[in-house]
C-alpha cells in the first residue's frame, strides 16, 4: 500500500466466517481523510456564510462564500494528486456544492434585499437555487461526455460569486440594500438561468499544475494577487462579471465560425457511481 493511501484513508480489518465455518480477514476500506476535510471546509464556508446572513453581517456571508469557493476547488486537485479519488468523496462533493453555491447564495441574497420584494423576491431566489441543484445533477449525469475545456453553463461556484460578490461591493459602498433589490433580482435570475443553459465556459481543467511554466507567470500571479488586494469586494466582483459573461462570447464566436455550439451531449441515462463531480 502506498504512503498516499497509508496517510489520507483508515483501514479495519474484521473477520468473516463463511458457511464451512473457515474465517476469513479481510481488510474494510474506510473514507479518505485529506480530500473530505477539504469538501467539509467548503461546506462550513456555506453554513457559516447563511448564519452570518441570519444575523445581518452580509460581509462575511459574502466572504464566507468565496472561501467555500476556494476550497472546493482544492479537494478534487487534492484527490488527484495522492490519489485518493472515491465515489464517496465525489457524491459528498456534489452535495457540498449544493448548499454552498446553491442554497447559501440564494438565502444570502433574499435575506440582504430579495425580502423586500415579497414574492418576487422569494421567487427569484428560488429559481437560483432551483437552477444550481439541476446544473449539478446534469453535470454528474454528463460526466462521461463533457468536453473537459468547458462546461455546460455557468459553474455553480461562478454562479455563487457573482451574487455574493454584489452584495459584498454594495455592502462594502453601503449602499441601501432596498435600492439594489431589483439588480439583484435581474442577477439572480441570470446567474440561476445561465447555471442550466447550454453556453459553453471555460473550465480551466487543461491547466495542468504539475507542469513547469515559465518565470514570467509566477510574476504575473504575484501582481494579480496584488491588484485583487487593492479592492478584494470590486476585483473579484469585476472578475466574474467578466467570466459570468465571457459564455456567451464564446457561444458567439463558436456559432460564427459554424463550430458546434453545445460543448456536451444531454444524456438521460442513469450515472455510474464512479465518476460523478459536483
Amino acid at each position: 500500500m502506498n504512503l498516499a493511501r497509508m496517510i489520507f484513508m483508515s483501514d479495519e480489518l474484521h473477520d468473516k466466517t463463511d458457511e464451512d465455518g473457515i474465517v476469513t480477514r479481510t481488510r474494510r476500506k474506510g473514507i479518505y481523510v485529506l480530500p473530505n476535510l477539504f469538501t467539509l471546509a467548503a461546506l462550513f464556508g456555506g453554513f457559516y456564510a447563511v448564519v452570518m446572513a441570519m444575523n445581518g453581517q452580509f460581509e462575511n456571508a459574502a466572504i464566507g462564500i468565496f472561501c467555500a469557493m476556494v476550497l472546493d476547488s482544492l479537494d478534487g486537485r487534492v484527490a488527484r494528486m495522492t490519489n485518493t479519488q472515491s465515489a464517496f468523496g465525489e457524491q459528498m462533493d456534489s452535495l457540498s456544492d449544493m448548499v454552498s453555491f446553491g442554497a447559501a447564495p440564494a438565502l444570502i441574497a433574499y435575506e440582504w434585499a430579495l425580502k423586500g420584494l415579497g414574492r418576487w423576491g422569494w421567487m427569484a431566489a428560488f429559481v437560483y437555487c432551483a437552477c444550481a441543484a439541476l446544473r449539478l445533477a446534469r453535470f454528474n449525469v454528463n460526466t462521461s461526455v463533457v468536453d473537459k475545456k468547458y462546461f455546460q453553463g455557468l459553474p455553480s461556484p461562478a454562479a455563487a460569486a457573482l451574487v455574493a460578490g454584489f452584495i459584498w461591493l454594495m455592502t462594502n459602498l453601503e449602499v441601501n440594500p432596498d435600492r439594489a433589490a431589483w439588480f439583484m433580482f435581474a442577477l439572480a435570475l441570470y446567474a440561476g438561468l445561465t447555471m442550466v443553459s447550454n453556453v459553453p465556459f471555460y473550465s480551466f481543467k487543461d491547466v495542468q499544475m504539475k507542469k513547469s511554466v515559465p518565470f514570467v507567470i509566477l510574476v504575473l500571479i504575484a501582481i494579480g494577487i496584488a491588484v485583487i488586494n487593492i479592492h478584494p469586494p470590486v476585483v473579484l466582483f469585476a472578475l466574474f462579471v467578466v467570466y459570468g459573461f465571457s459564455g456567451y462570447g464564446v457561444y458567439a464566436w463558436r456559432k460564427a465560425r459554424g463550430l458546434q455550439t453545445s460543448v456536451i451531449s444531454t444524456s438521460t441515462d442513469e450515472p455510474d457511481e464512479y465518476g460523478l463531480h459536483k
